[in-house]
């Protein structure tokens, strides 16, 4: 096994071989002067939510696998992926919240209150059919976003989900 930096080569026995004549080297990066600048932009990330202003908050209560109640105040706009999320309880969202997988599988609790959800897309049934335990009024967590209609919402979290990767299916 060689190692090589330069301008000399360390050989496994840690001879030093110097660089042959003919090879001409490239200048290093700290002598070239630099005329980019870096910037970044602040990015979302999972469990991003917006504090409610006083008076402004909704109510969402999240039922887990132990039947135990977790109830929370949120803004118009977050969905219930980054709500539980940012609260820590046992949603996983694998896919981002892209609705590409069925790891944020939620069940609505009362059925009027599933009615004021907006219908889910393909995309979104798609991924619902892989969903473990799937019900009526199963939602994909990440695209719900709670409105006024939906203050009070109740949802209830699966007992399992299911997380399916390619290398699930690759021979062993």
């Amino acid at each position: 096994m060689t190692i090589t930096s330069s301008p000399y080569s360390w050989s496994a026995r840690r001879t030093i071989i110097p660089p042959s004549p003919s090879i001409r080297h490239a200048p290093s990066l700290s002598s070239i002067p630099s005329t980019r600048t870096f910037s970044s932009s602040a990015t979302l990330f999972h469990g991003h939510i917006t504090p409610p202003k006083p008076g402004e908050g909704l109510k969402v209560t999240f039922i887990d696998k132990s039947n135990e109640p977790h109830t929370f105040e949120v803004s118009a706009g977050d969905n219930l992926l980054d709500i539980a999320q940012a609260n820590d309880l046992d949603v996983e969202g694998a896919c981002g919240g892209s609705a590409a997988c069925s790891t944020c599988h939620v069940i609505v609790a009362d059925r009027d209150m599933y009615d004021k959800i907006p219908e889910p897309d393909d995309d979104e049934n798609d991924m619902l059919d892989l969903a473990f335990g799937l019900t009526e009024t199963s939602r994909l967590g990440c695209q719900v976003k709670m409105t006024k209609e939906l203050d009070g919402l109740v949802v209830k979290l699966p007992s399992m989900t299911r997380n399916l990767q390619s290398s699930d299916f690759s021979k062993k």
